[in-house]
């Protein structure tokens, strides 16, 4: 009995050393709706694809580009009439036979224009910011999924589509809390071989799932195949 109890002692020493772990990819994106329109586009054809530069969706705009067109003319325009009221206001200045009550109303006149200019442009701003929110582009990034059609009317917040970095793996393990620290200083060997691999993140707060564990990540070289499971073990 003494000799099995050390036989499975010695199994579960080696085994407490070794983790299974799936190869993600290193960062994957939700992508949300920042602001709401219809759909008018959607490349379904990039689904299961890396995306060079490529338009994955487009949010109608057409009202917003109307808008900022015509607020660009009117901020050409005010800059013209501010540059006429603000000479107008140095010639009263000069005249000594004006006023002050006139020229603090040509005063007051030049700069009740420019907040009003300050104002289209602020809203200049904002279309072109709603506009580039509209049309969404991903580069160098897996679409893996897309959740809407063309025709639907988003709200801000609503889930496009889900991209996915592969420019790298990541592995994610639980090691037990009076572990992990040691195993930062192993070898770390994947599928019975030896990596110049370290741990890229060991999380110093018990996890919510696994409280006994701190959650680690080890970053390494993108694989032919993510979703594998492999095995790690530190040595």
């Amino acid at each position: 009995m003494r000799i099995i109890s050390i036989v499975i002692l010695l199994n579960l020493s080696i085994w407490a050393n070794e983790y299974f772990a799936k190869l993600q990819p290193l960062e994957t994106y939700n992508v949300k709706a920042s602001v709401s329109g219809q759909i008018i586009y959607v490349n379904d054809s990039i689904k299961g694809l890396k995306s060079n530069k490529t338009t994955i969706i487009k949010i109608d705009s057409k009202v917003d580009k109307v808008e900022l067109n015509q607020t660009r003319n009117k901020i050409k325009t005010y800059k013209q009439i501010i540059k006429i009221e603000k000479g107008t206001l140095k010639k009263f200045q000069r005249i000594k036979s004006k006023s002050q009550v006139d020229k603090d109303n040509q005063k007051i006149k030049v700069l009740n224009l420019e907040n009003q200019m300050a104002d289209l442009i602020t809203k200049k701003a904002v279309l072109e910011d709603k506009l580039e929110k509209k049309l969404l582009i991903e580069n160098n990034k897996y679409i893996s999924d897309i959740n809407v059609k063309v025709g639907d009317f988003v709200n801000a917040g609503t889930l496009l589509y889900i991209a996915d970095d592969l420019s790298k793996a990541k592995l994610e393990i639980f090691l037990p809390i009076d572990k992990a620290k040691a195993q930062s200083t192993k070898v770390i060997y994947i599928n019975g071989k030896e990596t110049t691999y370290k741990i890229s993140k060991l999380y110093e707060v018990a996890d919510i799932k696994h409280i006994s564990s701190y959650k680690c990540e080890i970053i390494i070289d993108a694989p032919k195949n993510f979703s594998k499971l492999v095995k790690i073990e530190f040595k």
